[in-house]
């Protein structure tokens, strides 16, 4: 699959996260656990992240399984045969059919331990058009929906509405609605105010298939002790690959280490107290709290003076001598 996605171009990034983004999400949700009853995807394109799960865990310390909803009919049948062909039996999953936005078709299985999802970018909902999605329980607590045009924060609190109290949600999110204002810094706003942020992480760029734009890893829980905010500029953590960029294994443990341990890292991780992202007027992106390293050449002014003074000195003692050559020539 992820030989098909790489030569399908957009339409393969489309239903398939590249393996170690997936890990990276896995490993993140899992939080240390060993076992967990039930792993969930909103918008589960063809499994892979869901399948992580089986890789890490093994599906015998998964209780009920994997659970997922996908839009697509085809990537839905593609998410179920893939499902076959990594050997999870029929009742060891549920993949279902439908617009999550609209209807989440697992509301009897709420809540999850670890939700991971790596949703469509900025894609056209229903929002205030339909005048029942206020009410909905999903949406309601932030007093505001998703803009109409993109749909992204609906994705979040659809999956911040399905988290377990001691669950984990990661979720890879497009940058602009970390920043951008109106409902959705409303919607920032409840989510720092309720301390459900725990971790932001910028990604590098060109990880996807199809595309190359940065993204985020948005890190929610529910049962949060403190009141800060890891973010981690983890943006030139990568290596080369044909013609994608990729996360290496040290790439990876190096990320996993800055959202575990919490520590400062200077121009990589920095935890930052809800009150100063108030402040900020919960702008979320990363760069306005992680400064990078300033790689350019650094200058010694006082030096360059005494190199510009001794050049101009120079200039005007040869000037000199070449005045007096051109006099005895003029002479003669």
């Amino acid at each position: 699959m992820g030989m098909y996605a790489s030569n399908a171009g957009k339409s393969g990034g489309e239903f398939f996260t590249p393996q170690e983004v997936s890990q990276l999400l896995a490993r993140i949700a899992i939080n240390g656990k060993d076992t967990l009853n039930k792993v969930y995807d909103p918008a589960c394109g063809s499994g892979s992240l869901l399948l992580q799960f089986e890789k890490l865990l093994g599906k015998e310390n998964l209780g009920k399984g994997f659970f997922g909803q996908e839009i697509n009919i085809t990537t839905y049948n593609l998410c179920r045969i893939n499902m076959f062909l990594h050997n999870i039996g029929y009742d060891k999953f549920d993949i279902a059919k439908g617009d999550t936005l609209h209807k989440g078709a697992h509301d009897e299985f709420v809540p999850f331990e670890a939700i991971v999802s790596n949703p469509p970018y900025s894609i056209k909902w229903e929002g205030d058009s339909n005048p029942t999605l206020i009410d909905d329980a999903r949406y309601n607590p932030a007093g505001v929906l998703a803009p109409k045009s993109k749909a992204d924060m609906a994705f979040i609190m659809h999956s911040l509405h399905y988290l377990a109290n001691s669950g984990t949600a990661a979720i890879v999110c497009f940058p602009g609605i970390f920043y951008r204002g109106g409902a959705e810094q409303k919607i920032r706003k409840y989510l720092i105010d309720k301390n459900f942020v725990d971790t932001i992480i910028a990604l590098p760029s060109n990880l996807f298939y199809g595309t190359s734009i940065t993204t985020y890893i948005l890190v929610l829980k529910k049962s949060r002790t403190d009141n800060t905010v890891t973010f981690i500029d983890a943006s030139e953590q990568f290596v080369k690959a044909a013609n994608n960029n990729k996360l290496s294994e040290s790439n990876i443990s190096k990320i996993l280490g800055a959202h575990i341990d919490k520590t400062d890292q200077p121009h990589f991780c920095r935890q930052v107290t809800t009150q100063e992202i108030a402040t900020q007027d919960y702008n979320l992106s990363v760069s306005t709290y992680v400064t990078k390293k300033d790689t350019r050449e650094k200058v010694d002014i006082t030096q360059l003076n005494a190199e510009i003074e001794r050049i101009v000195s120079n200039g005007e003692r040869l000037r000199a001598e070449i005045a007096k050559v051109v006099a005895e020539i003029e002479v003669a």
